[in-house]
């Protein structure tokens, strides 16, 4: 079978054969994917999107040559009846190349949609999210890998639906691939992500507002730093909604997404200071403003500054990525291994060695585990001799927590990324409700702490003091700080204490 005259040069040769070469390779690769079931995300990455676009080049390339061939032939050759498009199908020529062309165009085109159809699954797959530039996003893959939203896709919160946002997606993804690749992306990652698409578009595709939800009881457990790693419970009687749910949200913690108003703010960068807050009654109209006077801001810069309507990621800012205090983890960890609060100065030691900075996670883990170790030796020999078992399978605990949470390589603690609900190590609800916003006729965002929750009961596991489901306790500092903690905020202590 001849081809047309105009095939036979290097350019069509070139085409020719990385066509080919691509196609086998997908062949070789789709077998392996779907017969040997192979689950390898670089794999996929080569399947079906960097062959594929081996495949388009190469018979790119084809009539680029055969067009290329047939000018030069036109400029030596004088032939005046012959025109571009004119097809001649008594010529075998002519009719071979029809049949070859359709035939490759056919099958080019099916596998083309079906590989732009899988490639399109495959960008937006927690896989290639979170595992292709490992070194980046390591920290926020193990993170929504341990969240409540492991089970949703990372395309479906950060993209969502609609063209738009696919396409900014997709613009955006190419600027970091090219960060990537010049090693120019910043350590840590800065937060918050700009341009993101708005809560109520994404989640509240899941958390319906229209479904209210009334006060729900919340069971705290901390460990003192002594030597007996003392349990203090704490159980919060949480106000999310109103007493009951027949009122919606006309108070409560969630009354902020409430429909009937709208609550703009102007802040920092990375939102953890608020500089001005004004709630607008969409019924009635009446707009309140609350300004901090205290807050050194000069009002020709405030007034430059866009505001930001409330929404859910105010609060609820680390969803699916959250990296929790070395106290958090510990304490979580005593919790669910019984035996661990057993060992004595665990919580003590274990605060120490996850204190220190690293510039590894090896270092991390070999200083750990050599810090406690030292601990104990060092201080208390007779506990090491008589629990060593147990002491070193409390440091693995430790490490895999440590693990989970912190990654010095891209600089990131809890610290870098703090979660703005509650106000212990943040001061999250504090960048409101802290007296200090007020109107110009004196009103204020109230910091009573009883807006939110109230104690039903506190204390140490043999001494738990408790009070009826409306009532409410005083707070207790499990260590005698004396009127320290009503003079300052809570995370003026505790986000410091392990730095």
């Amino acid at each position: 079978m001849k081809l047309p005259r105009t095939y036979y040069n290097y350019i069509s040769y070139l085409g020719t054969i990385i066509a080919l070469i691509a196609w086998v390779t997908l062949i070789i690769f789709a077998i392996q994917i779907y017969a040997l079931n192979l689950d390898n995300v670089y794999f996929e990455l080569w399947t079906f999107i960097v062959t594929p676009a081996f495949l388009v080049l190469g018979h790119a390339l084809i009539p680029i040559g055969m067009y290329l061939k047939r000018k030069k032939l036109k400029k030596g050759i004088q032939v005046s009846d012959e025109k571009l498009l004119v097809l001649n199908l008594r010529d075998p020529k002519t009719r071979n190349a029809i049949i070859i062309f359709s035939v490759v165009s056919i099958f080019f085109v099916i596998s083309t949609i079906i590989g732009s159809y899988k490639a399109f699954h495959y960008s937006e797959s927690v896989e290639f999210c979170g595992k292709l530039c490992h070194k980046v996003m390591q920290p926020e893959y193990v993170a929504y890998q341990n969240s409540p939203h492991a089970r949703v896709k990372c395309a479906e919160c950060h993209v969502g639906e609609g063209t738009s946002f696919y396409v900014k997606s997709k613009i955006s993804g190419m600027r970091q691939i090219f960060k990537y690749t010049m090693n120019t992306y910043p350590r840590p990652i800065s937060t918050p992500i700009e341009n993101l698409r708005p809560a109520r578009e994404t989640c509240e595709k899941c958390h319906w507002p229209q479904k209210f939800y009334t006060n729900a009881l919340r069971k705290e457990k901390y460990y003192l730093a002594d030597s007996a790693n003392t349990e203090w419970n704490v159980v919060l009687n949480m106000k999310i909604g109103a007493s009951h749910q027949a009122l919606g949200l006309a108070e409560g913690i969630h009354w902020h997404i409430n429909q009937d108003y709208q609550i703009d703010y102007k802040s920092n960068a990375k939102r953890d200071t608020i500089y001005w807050v004004k709630i607008t009654n969409k019924k009635t109209g009446v707009e309140t403003i609350y300004k901090d006077d205290e807050l050194a801001v000069k009002p020709e810069i405030l007034n430059k500054k866009e505001s930001r309507g409330m929404d859910c990621m105010d609060c609820h800012n680390r969803p699916s990525h959250e990296f929790r205090s070395p106290s958090k983890y510990v304490n979580d960890l005593l919790a669910s291994q019984n035996n661990l609060a057993t060992l004595p100065w665990l919580k003590s030691s274990a605060m120490e060695s996850l204190k220190q900075q690293y510039s590894t996670t090896d270092s991390a883990l070999n200083g750990i585990k050599d810090k406690i170790l030292k601990f104990y030796r060092e201080q208390h020999p007779a506990l090491y001799k008589k629990y060593s078992k147990n002491i070193n399978e409390a440091i693995g605990l430790i490490e895999t927590a440590f693990s989970h949470n912190a990654f010095p390589e891209m600089k990131v603690t809890y610290s870098v990324y703090p979660r703005h609900i509650g106000h212990l190590e943040t001061n999250g609800c504090f960048r409101c409700h802290n007296d200090k916003f007020k109107t110009a006729s004196g009103k204020v965002i109230s910091r009573d702490c009883n807006l939110c929750h109230t104690i039903v009961a506190q204390g140490k596991t043999d001494s738990i003091k408790y009070t009826g489901i409306n009532g409410s306790l005083n707070f207790i500092h499990p260590v005698d700080v004396g009127d320290a903690w009503k003079e300052s905020n809570c995370m003026d202590c505790h986000s410091t204490l392990y730095q």
